[in-house]
């Protein structure tokens, strides 16, 4: 069996390294990694190859830093002919990114089988890019691994039951690599040991509206009055609290970190203020409540289990659920995202579809 692998992003690394490790040690199983380049920054991309030992890449596109359509575009455009030269048995993408759309419309126009790892997921907010290009690609595939059983509910009520489709609750990849990779988690070198609330923001609703990005940070400068607030900053994020000329108080901004460095800074905060889908989710496996700056989440067991809880951008928001009052520790006990073998059902499945 061939599986032509396509990734692009920071998170999707993480999650090929988990399966990419599992399927060497199959026999008969032969997978092919494309990594488009969708991020291009040496710090949030090669670094995860060489440190969390990925398989590298049999291609690399270096598409970066375009807009959304013309980045699928050229994605689409260099995929075909690869996709028709290693003619796969499963094109396997992965989460919502433009990669994942571009590798999914290539292997529907091709006839090539489609494997979603991490199916199911919805906002419910369509203004969202990750929206739509998960709702897509769950559409035209042919195997869906849902992470939870809320995903499984999600494609059920949109009639995916009805279709000629697999659909299959493998629990969260993410989740399997977490606990491996937390055993050779790295502090950063300019972080000090203490205690500390460790805060990411990027998405674009949030950095690319003046208003929604100073709340955010005077909700942080704030709690950096009383608490040590650590971010380490997005590339995209800090020319625009440039652009926009806004304050820093007394944050500690540091420059992004790796996975490993990232695993460090989530075993030893107190707590996590972020706007990342998959830092909402990393935040549970290391049993740290979270504080989400968005209005909606695809990840709606944590909020249920009380171990999340949505804030928008508002600074008064924020600031008041930073003193977790809202927050019931009881909700770590349930294994949400499955019990760490995700990656050997997914071979399993694909084994037998």
């Amino acid at each position: 069996m061939k599986i032509l692998t396509i990734i692009g992003a920071r998170p999707q690394f993480i999650k090929a390294g988990t399966l990419s490790r599992y399927i060497i040690g199959q026999k008969g199983i032969c997978e092919v990694i494309v990594h488009t380049g969708q991020h291009y920054d040496n710090n949030m991309s090669r670094i995860f190859f060489d440190e969390l030992k990925i398989p590298k890449p049999n291609y690399n596109l270096n598409i970066g830093g375009l807009g959304h359509g013309e980045m699928t575009g050229k994605m689409m455009e260099m995929l075909e002919p690869i996709a028709i030269k290693e003619q796969p048995d499963f094109l396997l993408v992965y989460g919502d990114t433009n990669s994942t759309l571009a590798g999914a419309l290539v292997a529907v126009k091709l006839k090539i089988k489609i494997a979603h790892v991490e199916a199911g997921l919805r906002s419910f907010n369509m203004s969202m890019p990750e929206e739509i290009n998960r709702i897509i690609t769950d559409r035209i595939s042919n195997v869906l691994f849902c992470p939870t059983n809320n995903a499984i509910n999600n494609l059920k009520k949109e009639g995916f039951d009805s279709f000629n489709v697999h659909l299959l609750n493998v629990g969260d990849i993410m989740y399997e690599g977490s606990l491996f990779y937390r055993k050779i988690k790295k502090r950063p070198k300019t972080v000090e040991h203490g205690k500390f609330i460790l805060s990411t923001f990027h998405r674009a609703e949030n950095t690319d509206n003046k208003d929604n990005l100073m709340g955010i940070l005077s909700a942080l400068i704030e709690i950096a009055k009383s608490q040590r607030v650590i971010v380490p900053l997005h590339p995209r994020t800090k020319n625009l609290i440039q652009k926009f000329d806004l304050p820093k108080g007394s944050i500690t901004f540091i420059d992004p970190v790796s996975y490993l460095e990232m695993n460090w800074l989530l075993s030893n905060c107190d707590f996590v203020i972020t706007d990342s889908g998959g830092l909402q989710k990393e935040a549970y496996f290391f049993r740290k409540p979270c504080i989400t700056m968005r209005q909606q989440t695809e990840w709606i067991e944590l909020v249920d289990n009380k171990v999340n809880i949505l804030v928008g951008t508002n600074k008064e928001r924020i600031v008041q659920a930073s003193n977790l009052t809202w927050f019931k520790r009881h909700g770590f006990n349930k294994l949400l995202y499955g019990d760490g073998s995700t990656s050997s059902k997914i071979i399993k499945a694909l084994k037998s579809v």
